[in-house]
């Protein structure tokens, strides 16, 4: 259970909601003023139950016969996620795919701003990408002070992320997004979601090989 405000949500709830928002601004975005759980649930990917479930940790919303007010629950939404403030984020490692991520277009619409990029390699430190001049790892403690980092968004190899993740605890950062190919050791105050995008890709190999195997079973 994760509290936010005098409420306590759980965290699968909280990892929905983003969904929820998500799904809400694409129905703003039509022109779309009020909707059903339903269709909310399906622009959500989840059913019309776990929304409303979901939602009723948040308060009371909608109205029978007419649904939910698409920008009031949007508000809702926002304000729960913490989104009412900017966040400013560090991409600390900055190859390729730190790269893609310093150019993703779609972090003001949400509520965040890169503040910094940083990395260790003599080739990176010193270019320019999306306004900002890559800064050397280095200096990772007086960056993060300076900009005001909130959150890191970490893209290095796997063998220097733990120690660039205590430095950055030591700095005093709580939120890290890690893509780092291992399992970070964090003190308990500091949350660390993992992008581990081989495991996805194995998860969805299971899945194609258990559909190749019912095939097989269905014409022998």
């Amino acid at each position: 259970m994760i509290e936010i405000g005098e409420v306590t949500v759980p965290a699968a709830t909280v990892a929905r909601l983003p969904y929820y928002l998500r799904a809400l601004r694409d129905l703003a975005a039509r022109g779309v003023r009020t909707t059903s759980s339903t269709e909310l649930a399906e622009a959500s990917g989840v059913g019309p139950a776990q929304l409303r479930k979901d939602l009723s940790y948040l308060g009371s919303f909608g109205t029978r016969g007419v649904g939910y007010d698409v920008e009031s629950l949007d508000s809702v939404i926002t304000s729960a996620l913490g989104l009412t403030s900017e966040h400013r984020l560090a991409i600390i490692g900055v190859g390729n795919l730190g790269l893609a991520l310093a150019n993703y277009s779609g972090y003001s619409s949400r509520g965040f701003q890169v503040a910094a990029l940083l990395d260790a390699a003599p080739e990176v430190v010193g270019t320019s990408t999306g306004g900002l001049t890559v800064e050397h790892v280095d200096d990772l403690e007086d960056v993060l002070e300076r900009e005001g980092v909130t959150m890191v968004v970490l893209a290095t190899p796997g063998p220097v992320a733990q120690g660039v993740a205590d430095r950055v605890v030591g700095a005093g950062v709580r939120e890290i997004l890690s893509f780092a190919p291992v399992a970070l050791q964090v003190p308990d105050d500091v949350v660390v979601r993992s992008v581990d995008v081989g495991g996805e890709l194995q998860i969805l190999a299971f899945h194609a090989a258990a559909r190749a195997a019912t095939a097989a079973r269905a014409v022998s």
